[in-house]
């Protein structure tokens, strides 16, 4: 198991992790290795599948150009096995017999039938932790059904409540539910690698991606279980909420939050007035204290021809200055193009740059959304190239470069 640290260095240093390439695992396994732990990514000979999704670097189509692959497998450490091969199941074992932790995300069966799951390898290695992320999970009437990322987000019952309420179900960008599985997977992992740790003995730890979907539900299941009532998406707000909701602006959009008849909106006229804005006073009037008048469309359409010509005067950053000054909520909606600019991400070093691990460029991205004080994050090397690391780990198994030559003509590596 992983020994202790010295201050300074990883918290996971020490600690040997097989990670069987899949995309459910492949965040785990980031979080892993960039808290020290040596991540070894153990790909079929042709790559990863993901090694193939775009988008590409350069929009060039290459396993080795894919941003998906080169940001989930920063730090890791990559060997080629065909796991459907004698010779293949092997050498995964001679490695799982050095390992602390195997994670993988294959279908249900299909380690047990390679006789790579849990109950084989714990017989050669009794303190081994093995996580296995899946879209149901291990068991029960779903454990072999087939998933992706929107199908998860809608079994789960979060979709239902993504988008407006006058719209359909609308899902966030990327693989949101895969990467909550390796995400639960990795916190998991490490409670069974404490507890290996100190009973040296290790478990199996089951991941169902589904029911990671369903804890972002927060109370919707309580509001049913004692209200009988049903959440529902709540829509865009624009049409009755005068002064909340989302507007645009000069660059981009904004999210505003000051209600009439609130004190917030109170300075929110002040504001306007100050800028010479023609009808402000108009929001000054008796009616906007009428709570029915105030929900009606009417009041929803004056709000909007005299607050939208302001915000289009200004971007985002001068209305986010504006209204911090007057104490009114007021943010900008960040694009990815913003992030990098934010102040408070780079105060934090939360952005990190590795160079890429084939072109001779760097990559800026998002590193930990988390500070260890005294064992700090950080990547010790970029994604790998394809089994790039083969005569590095499976030397130390004792295999010589002519072995790796024989397995790779046979289709092993």
């Amino acid at each position: 198991m992983t020994s202790m640290s010295e201050p300074g260095s990883g918290a996971l240093e020490g600690l040997r992790i097989l990670e069987v390439a899949g995309l459910c695992s492949a965040y785990a396994g980031r979080l892993f290795a960039g808290m020290g732990a040596d991540v070894i990514l153990v790909e079929p000979p042709a790559g990863a599948a993901h090694r193939r999704q775009g988008p590409f670097i350069d929009n060039v189509p290459s396993i080795e150009r894919s941003l998906t692959f080169t940001y989930l497998h920063a730090g890791k450490r990559s060997v080629t096995l065909d796991l459907d091969t004698a010779d293949g199941q092997a050498l995964f074992r001679k490695l799982a017999a050095t390992a602390s932790v195997v994670v993988e995300s294959e279908p249900v069966g299909v380690m047990r039938a390679r006789g790579l799951d849990y109950a084989s390898l714990k017989e050669i290695n009794p303190a081994l932790v093995y996580t296995s992320i899946t879209p149901f999970g291990s068991d029960g009437p779903y454990k072999e059904y087939v998933a992706n990322d929107l199908i998860l987000l809608a079994m789960g019952g979060l979709l239902t409540l993504g988008g407006y309420a006058e719209a359909e179900p609308t899902r966030a960008p990327g693989d949101q539910a895969l990467l909550a599985g390796g995400q639960f997977g990795a916190i998991g992992t490490m409670m069974a690698v404490l507890d290996a740790e100190e009973s040296g003995a290790g478990q199996f730890v089951d991941v169902s991606v589904q029911e990671c979907v369903t804890t972002a539900l927060e109370t919707a299941i309580q509001f049913y279980d004692l209200e009988g009532i049903v959440r529902r998406r709540g829509g865009s707000r624009l049409e009755n909420a005068p002064g909340s909701g989302l507007y645009p602006c000069k660059d981009g959009e904004i999210v505003l939050s000051a209600g009439a008849s609130s004190a917030r909106w109170l300075v929110l006229m002040e504001w306007l007035e100050s800028e010479g804005l023609t009808r402000a006073e108009e929001l000054s009037e008796e009616r906007w204290k009428d709570r029915d008048w105030v929900a009606s469309k009417e009041a929803t359409e004056i709000f909007k021809e005299i607050f939208i010509p302001f915000a289009m005067a200004h971007t985002k950053r001068e209305l986010y200055e504006g209204g911090k000054q007057r104490g009114i909520p007021l943010v900008p909606i960040n694009t990815p193009a913003d992030i990098p600019a934010s102040e408070q991400f780079r105060f934090r070093g939360f952005l990190e740059t590795l160079p890429h691990h084939t072109l001779d460029r760097e990559l800026v991205m998002p590193g930990a959304p988390f500070q260890l004080s005294d064992s700090p994050w950080r990547m010790r090397r970029p994604a790998p190239p394809l089994g790039g690391h083969n005569l590095e780990v499976l030397g130390e198994l004792g295999l010589t470069p002519e072995d790796l030559q024989r397995l790779s003509s046979g289709g092993v590596l």
